[in-house]
């Protein structure tokens, strides 16, 4: 979707900019300390994947003050919403880079992150784009490598055909095991203990149902001598 243009863009983001980076890679391994400052050493850490205009995520950050949680978004004109929310929220614990994801072994250490949020990511639909889903195989080996044993990540689409091949990319990782599969969230679980996002209230209001997946990577094991 083309996205509109906003007038002096750059300065309305700069007027932000104590919430973002444009330059992940320089805080690998020190994302705690970028977001939470030197206390937050033990502080769980949570990413999603394509904000938005960053209703999911500062409603997690505001529910879960203790946590911390950072956001990737390309479109800039769309992670200005973001900002002005967590901004007007006044939320201390949560960070945007505005940029696309695309090689994480560059921002992040191994096992550095606790859970990851796919929501309703571009499904791409041509197969020769299959590389560009953010499920494809080896975006998943990359998030797997990420997460920390026993952190999980969460996907949700409205997508029939994106689930349908996601859930074999997935069945494919063998550190991700699968802890709830559903076609239909909003039928599974108490809404109202649900956080979502913007789309996801525009699909359920049309009666779309929301497909939801979340795995969780295995726990080590100590092997005997």
């Amino acid at each position: 979707m083309r996205q509109r243009k906003i007038k002096n863009l750059e300065e309305k983001l700069n007027g932000f900019s104590a919430y973002w980076t444009r330059e992940p890679e320089q805080y690998k391994g020190m994302w705690r300390s970028f977001i939470g400052g030197e206390g937050a050493a033990s502080s769980a850490l949570y990413v999603e994947i394509g904000c938005g205009k960053g209703q999911f995520i500062t409603r997690q950050a505001a529910a879960s003050p203790d946590a911390l949680w950072l956001a990737f978004e390309g479109h800039e004109s769309v992670v200005l919403h973001a900002l002005e929310k967590t901004d007007a929220a006044g939320l201390n614990n949560v960070r945007f880079v505005l940029n696309y994801l695309n090689d994480l072994s560059e921002i992040f250490e191994d096992g550095e992150i606790d859970g990851i949020y796919l929501n309703f990511s571009d499904p791409w639909p041509k197969d020769r784009h299959a590389k560009r889903r953010l499920t494809y195989g080896k975006r998943l080996a990359e998030y797997s490598r990420a997460l920390k044993p026993g952190g999980f990540l969460e996907f949700r689409t409205d997508n029939d055909e994106l689930f349908a091949y996601s859930l074999d990319e997935f069945a494919a990782q063998s550190e991700l095991k699968t802890d709830m599969v559903t076609l239909d969230l909003h039928s599974a679980v108490d809404k109202e203990s649900l956080i979502t996002t913007e789309y996801e209230d525009k699909f359920a209001a049309g009666g779309k149902p929301i497909h939801f997946l979340r795995v969780r990577k295995a726990e080590k094991t100590v092997e005997n001598e």
